[in-house]
């Protein structure tokens, strides 16, 4: 279900960058763009509104694996009330980390694709977002010989590669 009123969204989603920019003494500038033109080879991620930032404390954002950019992220989702299945309609990115990231999932996911396979014993990614999950089933999902889960709870839930045969043992 999209945004029902994209501008005023985009709006509110300002009125906290302004305030948490300004107030926190952060060296950022902000764009805001709705509906947001993505490159094709991204076409299972189209976000409604797209947020990138630039400036001097850019590495702040960035930090300990992008935390604060996650963390503005999800507060603007809160203050928007977006359920959790909707929270790939808001994006925020700093420096193209999102699109360096994805690169880094598949990648990964390339090599845990040839380890199972040599191995015939299933591989377990780290914990990861939902989103970077997400990424990695997709990646993945054109693996006829291979099949992904979700396993664990919260933080703690990740990606496991099984070869196309094998019986896990752990409920999904």
């Amino acid at each position: 279900m999209p945004i029902t009123d994209k501008i005023s969204a985009a709006n509110k989603i300002h009125e906290f960058l302004n305030v948490v920019v300004n107030k926190g003494g952060l060296r950022l500038k902000y764009r805001i763009t709705v509906d947001p033109p993505l490159p094709e080879e991204r076409d299972w991620e189209r976000p409604e509104i797209l947020v990138e930032f630039a400036g001097p404390d850019s590495a702040a954002l960035l930090a300990r694996g992008g935390a604060l950019l996650r963390a503005l992220e999800l507060l603007a989702l809160e203050m928007l009330r977006l359920p959790g299945n909707e929270h790939e309609k808001i994006c925020f990115d700093c420096r193209n980390q999102r699109s360096l990231r994805i690169e880094e999932l598949r990648a990964a996911a390339n090599v845990a694709a040839e380890k199972v396979r040599t191995s015939g014993t299933p591989y377990q990614f780290a914990p990861m977002s939902s989103r970077e999950r997400r990424i990695v089933h997709l990646a993945l999902r054109e693996y006829t010989d291979l099949r992904t889960e979700s396993q664990g709870e919260g933080l703690r839930r990740s990606v496991v590669l099984y070869p196309g045969n094998y019986k896990s043992s752990s409920p999904r």
